[in-house]
């Protein structure tokens, strides 16, 4: 959406690509190292920028879809796996070709891949300051002596520092503001059973994508509509059940896989007849605005998740105080300019997806990584922009609804395991919200719960359980089916810190993106004291591994969340297609007991009253950390949730112990035994 360029800055953006294709085709620079990295980069820049205009052109569509699948193929040829080991976007290669020049090189490499996403979304501006750095380094080095490694790190800091402020604004308008942007007019205009139409995201395609769009084609209007409206009426129902104030709420951000767009269509549709515009906005592309990998937006198949990885912690190049200070300064100029926005907005709607390759990521040297003061100041500055953020968008003012589908990369099963996942969408909530509530009347009265894991997996945990003072209007697990979270089929609380201890271990798992090897939490008072996994030979490589990709940097955390999965038919699907590595948390979650560590599931709405089916208000909101909520606000929070699930077959009890000495089975060896419960072992029957 980004601001319409200036008559001077035009000047300069032409400027800028015709001395770019120049040195694509001739470069001054003496030393070879660097001349191959010029020359091939500019290559690519230009490449880019003439199949860009060459797309803006109404006859570039009549292509056909091999034709259309080589041009995008050659947008990203530079980080695609084949050509990968010896591009410069790949920090191993750029080391061992550029030196100690090799780290800051390969990262304005890997900024200018998401040319085409800039242009498509018509972040203009973004894409000249990006060429206007390329070109001043390529100056730098056109000289008879090579710069100085300090004046290319103030360059690529510079180029950081000084934009921040304009990529922050157009971030947060892009996630905030309802417009009829590309992504919108692509949807809502094109002819969806023809799959040319997903080449005009700027985005990787794939068969992944095409499969799927095709698909979604084989379905009547009217049940694509009922898959929508599934993902649209829970989203409407989560302000009902969680006490959020409907009034005045005008917009949703929609995200999704590209592929899905008949049902983000309807979506939209009937999004609007709640009177909500919709909000289409893609994933960060730049470092600056990027966390991680995190994708928060529509997105497709990853060209190179490796190359993601690689590249997680760039910001190391220029996080500094300076820089820190600025980018909350900014947040908090920009919010404030879209305050009345913000009031109005009324959530992220989410559709994820699931099937791709599992991605078990190679740990390099070469790559940039956070210092310990960085890491630091990361944790204090997200934690800034995260209290900005509650402050113009309250976490009790807004909701969000998340629902999953499968990919065709899932396998040659997909369309059965597709229309297996719509029968687990609308499994019959008055059921498991029976089931649930005794599965929460056992638990309320117990001192203790335990949870051990079966055979070689090692989990040993005591979670403590709140006194209530009123347990004929009070308790602690709220009863949750299918509204806001689809599917149906858990029961969670946040448990007491202080005696909550153990060790939490799981085989394997795959979370916030990463496949993690026998991964080992261990707990005392509640907060993480160790962890480990087996992803690596070398033990310290997998604890940067947690570190990074679990407790992003912080030095500990404390258990959000202890949850116990009803939904066992989940489970089973998940068996019969060998798909359980591949599932979403959203599924996962449901199929055995699990804890978060991080932030609870009520963050930054602890105040707000909310009730099960029952009437019984949920007292356990809040713990240790977050209640300093108000008087150390920098204790408070950590901007982080993972859950981690304890798999049905790794599980041997889940125990409630009371203080008389008694205790009541919820699980044994991995069925449900708690009289009122035995209808969820029907699954494992069939």
């Amino acid at each position: 959406m980004g601001k319409a360029l200036t008559e001077s800055e035009i000047e300069r953006y032409e400027l800028a690509r015709e001395r770019i294709r120049e040195i694509s085709e001739d470069s001054d620079i003496a030393f070879k190292e660097f001349s191959d990295f010029f020359m091939q980069t500019s290559g690519q820049i230009t490449y880019v920028l003439d199949l860009m205009d060459e797309m803006k052109q109404k006859d570039y569509f009549r292509k056909s879809i091999s034709d259309l699948l080589e041009d995008n193929r050659l947008l990203f040829s530079q980080v695609l796996p084949e050509y990968y080991e010896e591009s410069f976007t790949n920090p191993d290669y750029a080391e061992k070709k550029l030196g100690i020049y090799g780290k800051l090189l390969c990262f304005v490499a890997a900024e200018l891949v998401y040319l085409p996403h800039l242009i498509i979304d018509g972040n203009v501006y973004n894409v000249l300051v990006l060429l206007e750095l390329f070109l001043e380094l390529y100056s730098m080095f056109s000289d008879e002596e090579k710069p100085t490694i300090r004046s290319v790190e103030e360059a690529v800091f510079y180029y950081a520092f000084d934009y921040v402020g304009e990529f922050t604004h157009d971030r947060m308008e892009e996630t905030l503001i309802p417009s009829e942007n590309a992504a919108y007019k692509l949807i809502m205009n094109s002819d969806l059973y023809i799959p040319k139409y997903l080449f005009g995201y700027g985005e990787y395609i794939t068969r992944n994508e095409i499969t799927l769009s095709q698909y979604l084609t084989s379905f009547s209007d009217a049940e694509i509509d009922r898959m929508a409206e599934v993902f649209t009426q829970g989203f409407r129902t989560g302000f009902d059940v969680n006490c959020v104030d409907f009034t005045g709420k005008k917009s949703v951000n929609i995200r999704y896989h590209v592929g899905e767009e008949r049902i983000v269509r309807s979506a939209i549709k009937q999004f609007e007849k709640m009177g909500l515009k919709p909000i289409l906005s893609r994933y960060a592309v730049n470092r600056i605005s990027r966390r991680g990998v995190v994708k928060a937006g529509f997105e497709s198949t990853s060209p190179n998740q490796q190359f993601e990885y690689d590249h997680r912690m760039d910001e190391a190049l220029f996080l500094d105080g300076r820089y820190s200070d600025k980018k909350v300064n900014s947040a908090r100029t920009v919010y404030e300019e879209f305050k009345v926005q913000a009031r109005e907005y009324a959530g992220p709607a989410v559709i994820e997806s699931f099937g791709e390759e599992l991605f078990d990521p190679k740990a390099k040297d070469s790559v940039v990584r956070l210092s310990d003061e960085q890491q630091a100041l990361s944790v204090d500055m997200n934690r800034k922009l995260s209290q900005i953020s509650n402050e113009y968008i309250p976490g009790d003012a807004y909701s969000f609804t998340i629902i999953a589908f499968p990919v065709p990369d899932i396998g040659d099963k997909f369309e059965e395991i597709f229309s297996a996942t719509m029968e687990l969408n609308t499994l019959d909530n008055d059921k498991y919200r029976r089931i649930q509530q005794t599965i929460i009347d056992t638990l309320d009265t117990a001192e203790y719960v335990t949870v051990r894991g079966a055979g070689n997996n090692k989990t040993d945990m005591h979670v403590t359980m709140r006194h209530l003072a009123d347990p004929e209007k009070e308790t602690q697990f709220e009863n949750c089916v299918a509204d806001v979270n689809i599917p149906v089929g858990e029961v969670f609380t946040s448990p007491v810190l202080k005696g909550t201890e153990g060790v939490l271990n799981v085989s394997s798992a795959y979370l916030n993106g990463y496949f993690f090897k026998n991964i080992s939490l261990t707990f005392k008072d509640g907060v993480i004291t160790d962890y480990s996994c087996d992803n690596y030979p070398d033990e310290e490589d997998g604890r940067k591994y947690i570190r990074e990709n679990i407790l992003f940097n912080h030095e500990t955390l404390p258990i959000g969340e202890f949850a116990i999965g009803t939904n066992t038919t989940a489970y089973m699907m998940a068996g019969k297609y060998d798909i359980l590595a591949k599932l979403p948390i959203l599924i996962v979650e449901k199929t055995g007991p699990h804890f978060a560590v991080g932030d609870t599931c009520y963050s930054h709405a602890e105040d707000k009253k909310v009730y099960n089916p029952d009437g019984k208000e949920i007292v356990s909101r809040e713990n240790d950390f977050s209640l300093l909520r108000n008087t150390e606000p920098e204790k408070a929070y950590f901007n982080c949730h993972t859950d981690i699930t304890i798999p049905y077959n790794e599980l041997e009890s889940i125990v409630a112990h009371y203080k008389d000495g008694s205790e009541i089975d919820i699980i044994r060896d991995g069925r449900f035994v708690l009289a009122g419960t035995e209808e969820l072992n029907e699954a494992f029957d069939k």
